[in-house]
């Protein structure tokens, strides 16, 4: 098969002139795994880390066995009566069988990956929108409560037939079945159901953002997967027995595609770093050892990530293998991204995608230039434009170069709507093309640039939070007159949420009464906010409207003012004050008063203290 080195969109443009549906091998991820693992069946799929301490004493999973055990996870759901249309969801850390659970339970159903740490009502609320009727949990493990949730939940599920337990035993009196004791006993070398997918057929619902109301829910289907993994293929690069790292947990769509179905359709190996992934504080002392043990070629990861890594010494270790990593999820700081290259000699690709595009959209092409602080060119086959918005959400034209609009999406990769249509208003801009809810421009070459969001989304570490999570606990609590959260600058999670209360007359609330009250009412500790901020006045539109640019704008006023607290010595005093900017967004301005020593040295002072975070800034001496 013709693999693409991009350099240009014109390289794209030119592989396009060939139909995606005569150059993708088959159009379900069963299908793609099924060829990935005929390569070389006895070559290692999954290398598992128990621990980042115990990286040279793994589990091994050979490509016979990882397709043998997606059948019989198939053909057991396929036995608890799971047909086309019917949901598994699993609460599940990083493991071999998760990659069992999710490909076998899409051959059989429709697979639904939920976030295990999320709180239990959360929980129940996702699978009671998904219509569950199998749950694949984790059993009692030290250090998880994974199964003390799927325990309380149980009873909330209606369409609830069984449970699997993943390390566990069996206990069929209460609808319990162990995994490996139970998965044991069936067919490993094909469908019993005979099942023929079809590629519009139903394959997964991912939820994405949002823990109040109904949960948005977006499916994929088999073909949406199978291109999106096609495409990852040409915008990356990774051989036959080549092997690719994964921390990024598999209830997320980067880490089940870009380290999961792209790497096992090619017959390259995936490490598993440890159950908890990056979350697992053995992994960061042992990172690079991993790297030089297993010769990795790439991993992907978000900027948290990176800023971690930028602190762990890097010794003497031989990390030469690695070609490149891919990062995003949330904006890379352009210091960051430099220092990091510079540390380590690593190739970043900065990209940019999400749940609703099955999972990539944009990358900085690998064989191309990178252009540091943008989001790179469109993958091949998907569509990606700039639109400028009239004031009910169409387009009312294509955006002109370098102009902000609104980035839209279109392809065989994106999906057709949330599962909940009560969510899908606004979602098209124009017929076919999906509204990603961030603000960009795309320049001359097709680079596109982030430049805010229009959705109100708080990304923490790649994690999505909606402020409606933050915002609906504190108007249940008496004396809060209005209410709002925005994401704040931070310099390990990219942005952290942070509380705008404006009080009623006496109602006597302290900005710690109104942390405590969130700690105990926000269902998902991500979205419990960094800080609260009491204002006598939460800023409003001419409309009465509450105007939240205004709060992130105070937010990273208020962060960047701490940050740069190193510069006192250098001067008599400075101030920061964050506007709009039509061409990054918004931009902070630091006001130095009473220089005393030189403006350079004082520019280079600001952006050491700045280095890790994205917000645009500008020195100005007074």
């Amino acid at each position: 098969m013709e693999k693409l080195k991009i350099r240009t969109l014109a390289d794209i443009e030119a592989f396009e002139r060939t139909p995606l549906t005569e150059r993708i091998p088959a159009f379900s991820p069963y299908h793609l795994i099924q060829k990935g693992s005929a390569i070389n069946p006895d070559a290692t799929a999954i290398t598992f880390l128990f621990s980042g301490e115990l990286y040279q004493n793994p589990m091994n999973v050979t490509y016979r066995d990882l397709w043998a055990n997606i059948n019989r996870a198939a053909n057991m759901f396929y036995d608890l009566g799971v047909g086309p249309k019917d949901v598994i969801s699993y609460l599940l850390p990083n493991l071999p069988h998760t990659h069992y659970t999710l490909w076998g339970g899409e051959a059989a159903g429709v697979v639904n990956p939920i976030n295990p740490m999320l709180e239990p009502k959360t929980i129940a609320e996702i699978c009671q929108a998904a219509g569950t009727k199998v749950l694949v949990a984790l059993g009692e493990f030290p250090g998880s409560d994974i199964w003390k949730k799927a325990a309380a939940i149980r009873k909330d599920l209606p369409n609830l037939k069984a449970i699997v337990r993943v390390m566990g035993p069996t206990d069929e009196k209460e609808g319990i079945y162990g995994f490996d004791e139970t998965l044991a006993k069936y067919n490993g070398a094909g469908l019993d159901s005979k099942r023929q997918i079809a590629p519009d057929d139903m394959a997964s619902m991912y939820h994405t953002g949002g823990t109040t109301g109904t949960p948005k829910l977006a499916p994929h289907t088999h073909f949406n997967e199978a291109a999106m993994t096609f495409m990852i293929g040409q915008a990356g690069e990774l051989g036959v027995g080549e092997t690719i790292l994964c921390g990024l947990p598999l209830f997320h769509v980067n880490g089940t595609t870009v380290t999961g179905s792209f790497p096992f359709s090619v017959g390259a190996r995936v490490v598993l770093l440890s159950p908890m992934g990056y979350r697992d504080p053995t992994l960061w002392p042992n990172f690079y050892k991993i790297v030089e043990h297993y010769k990795a070629v790439s991993f992907s990861a978000v900027p948290t990530i990176l800023s971690v890594l930028l602190d762990v010494p890097k010794g003497n270790v031989d990390i030469s293998s690695l070609r490149y990593l891919i990062c995003g999820a949330a904006p890379l700081s352009v210091e960051l991204f430099q220092r990091f290259e510079k540390a380590t000699g690593m190739r970043i690709l900065e990209g940019y995608g999400l749940t609703e595009g099955t999972c990539a959209s944009s990358i900085n092409p690998l064989y191309g230039e990178s252009r540091v602080g943008s989001i790179g060119i469109r993958l091949p086959y998907q569509e990606m434009k700039v639109f400028v918005l009239d004031d009910d959400g169409k387009a009312a034209r294509d955006a002109a170069p370098n102009e902000i609009g609104s980035i839209c999406i279109k392809g065989p990769n994106v999906f057709k709507g949330y599962l909940d249509q009560a969510h899908n208003k606004s979602l098209y801009p124009r017929e076919g093309w999906v509204n990603t809810g961030d603000l960009g421009r795309q320049d001359a070459e097709g680079y596109f640039w982030l430049t805010g969001r229009k959705k109100e989304l708080i990304i923490r570490g790649g994690h999505n939070i909606d402020p409606m999570s933050i915002e609906e606990p504190l108007y249940r609590l008496a004396g809060v007159k209005v209410a709002a959260a925005v994401g704040a600058p931070d310099a390990h999670a990219g942005e952290v949420p942070v509380a705008y209360v404006e009080l009623q007359e006496g109602a006597g609330l302290s900005e710690e009464a109104i942390m405590d009250h969130l700690k105990k009412e926000v269902g998902e500790r991500a979205a419990v906010p960094r800080q609260v901020v009491i204002l006598n006045q939460i800023p409003l539109t001419p409309v009465g409207k509450i105007f939240k640019p205004a709060l992130r704008w105070d937010a990273i006023s208020r962060v960047y003012t701490q940050q740069l607290e190193g510069l006192a010595p250098l001067c008599d005093g400075f101030q920061v004050q964050v506007t709009e900017d039509k061409v990054h967004g918004s931009l902070a301005v630091i006001e130095v008063t009473g220089a005393k020593v030189s403006a350079d040295e004082i520019r280079a002072k600001a952006s050491e203290l700045l280095a890790r975070f994205t917000v645009r800034y500008q020195v100005e001496m007074k």
